[in-house]
């Protein structure tokens, strides 16, 4: 049956994706390209499984390992790991195909994605959102976010934060900098714009908040 917001079947969604990524492969500024996958991932559950055996597939014998191309699809599966989780059939599947990438092409940056693929997987749980376009550019480099965090009488202190890091972890460390570890006062992370002031609950995705804000 259509989706929501305007999406046809899942069927058709379906072609529509496998026509993104083919288009991937020889796309210059691929981010935008990837963060609309992931939407339509974010959107229309069904189609995640979907997603990561057409990405296992294209990461198959490509015509040319670790070329741009392969590289791309490479990239989009590290983002999809650290957003997604697939079916248990389908990460049995993809769990193989990481182990058979490293065995083959040792020390090589499909390896090196396949080893951050694993361990993203086994921290995500799910994404109220998905990666902002800022989150993809340093997940295409399997590296880490900055987070500015401004405290009340303090300078700002910037945190390094993953796909995965929750607000209670960064508030932790900063009350760790700041020396209020013996503190007897709680500390919330708070999220401010022209708008409203709130406070992120403790198990919130940073990832995600920085998503709302883009």
């Amino acid at each position: 049956a259509p989706g929501p917001r305007g999406y046809t079947t899942l069927r058709d969604e379906a072609v529509k994706l496998f026509n993104s990524l083919q288009q991937l492969e020889s796309e210059r500024d691929p981010v935008p390209l990837m963060q609309g996958v992931l939407q339509t991932c974010l959107d229309l559950p069904p189609l995640v499984d979907e997603i990561y055996c057409q990405l296992v597939k294209q990461t198959t014998e490509p015509p040319a390992p670790g070329g741009q191309g392969d590289l791309h699809y490479w990239q989009l599966l590290t983002c999809m790991s650290c957003t997604f989780l697939p079916s248990p059939p389908v990460l049995r599947f993809l769990r193989f195909h990481l182990d058979r990438t490293e065995n083959r092409f040792p020390a090589s940056e499909m390896a090196k994605y396949a080893c951050f693929i694993r361990e993203a997987l086994g921290k995500t749980k799910g994404r109220e959102c998905v990666p902002s376009l800022e989150e993809i550019l340093v997940l295409m480099q399997r590296q880490e976010m900055i987070c500015t965090v401004h405290c009340p009488g303090a300078p700002a202190c910037s945190v390094a934060i993953s796909s995965h890091t929750t607000a209670e972890e960064v508030a932790q460390e900063l009350v760790s900098r700041l020396g209020l570890s013996q503190s007897p006062n709680l500390f919330a992370l708070y999220e401010q714009s022209r708008r409203r002031e709130q406070p992120v609950g403790s198990a919130t995705l940073l990832a995600d908040v920085l998503t709302r804000f883009e």
